[in-house]
Order: C-alpha cells, then structure tokens, then sequence
C-alpha cells in the first residue's frame, strides 16, 4: 500500500537593501522571560433532576387495581350495601306497622323488592383524563472556582544601535514562494 507523500519548499522573501555612505548595525539581545500559569480550582456540586409519574388512577380506571385497594374499595361497597338494607328493612318495618292505615302494602313491598334497581351509565372516558400525575424538579448545577493570573516575568535587554545616516535603497530582490507537491 503507497502512502500518498506531501512535500513543502518554502523560499522567503528577499530583500536588496543599498546603503550609500553611512551604515547602521543594530543588536537586539533577547530579553528573559518567564512565564507561570496555575491551575484553576474548580469545585462542582450537581442536582439530579427528579421527573415522578404516578398512574394509580389511570391504573385504577382500567381496573389494574393493588390488592389491598381492592380490598378497601370491596369493605366500602360492603358496608354502604348493608347501611341500604338496613335503611330498606326499617322503612319497609313502618310500612307495615301501618298496615291499618290502608293500602296495599305487601304488593308494594313484594314489587319493590322483586325488581332491580334501574342500570346508570354514562358515557366517560378511560382513563380519565389528568388521571395521570407528573412531577418535575429541574436539576441544579452549582460551580465554585478560583483562577490565578499568569505570573509573567520579563526583563528587557537595551537595544544596541550604531548608525550613520545616509541614503538606503531598498528593493524586493526575489519574492517568496510555496511549492507544494503530492506523490504517490
């Protein structure tokens, strides 16, 4: 397998510089530097977000119903149940103790209790809508930090100049140029 090769040849830029009757020599020493960064100190403390569902009433509308609710729900209806016939018996117990008064009692009576008590409905939806509770709590992000600035140290070196004025000619002597070929 050939791996493609890149090659790169600069050449810079030169300059024809002509100096008549004078000169100049300037030297830059270079100067000290020293540099010193710290790391900054991060602290972080999250809060989860909480996202809660509760779909016991949705649940309970289908009829998928815990146990010890079914069992509650069926104490309930029992026990209404017997508050009615007890209600029944004690109407139906004056009803009779009246009997003198008149009136076909025990045709009432034996008619009322032969029939069923009329169907209810309705139309309704299941479940019921908003039977389904959601609960949101955004989560947090606390960020605690400290940075140092850079510490930077420089000492500077003079510039040394000798110059004598005189005329400069300056000329672009060759341009520069970037040649860049890709074998394979």
């Amino acid at each position: 397998m050939k791996i493609p090769q890149l090659t790169m040849q600069a050449t810079f830029a030169q300059l024809s510089i002509i100096v008549e009757r004078g000169y100049m020599n300037m030297r830059q020493p270079q100067a000290d530097m020293s540099l010193e960064q710290p790391q900054p100190q991060v602290e972080m403390k999250t809060t989860p977000p909480r996202l809660t569902i509760d779909q016991t009433e949705a649940r309970a509308d289908v009829d998928l119903k815990h146990i010890f609710r079914r069992i509650e729900e069926a104490a309930q209806d029992g026990y209404a149940s017997w508050l009615s016939y007890l209600e029944t018996t004690a109407i139906q117990g004056d009803e009779l103790m009246r009997i003198e008064q008149g009136g076909d009692v025990l045709a009432m009576q034996a008619q009322a209790n032969s029939e069923r008590p009329p169907f209810d409905y309705n139309v309704g939806l299941i479940p019921r809508p908003f039977s389904v509770k959601i609960d949101f709590e955004p989560g947090r992000i606390d960020m605690n930090w400290q940075t140092s600035g850079a510490r930077i140290h420089i000492e500077p070196r003079p510039v040394q100049i000798d110059y004598k004025p005189n005329v400069v000619h300056i000329d672009l002597a060759r341009h520069n140029e970037l040649r860049i070929d890709i074998s394979v």
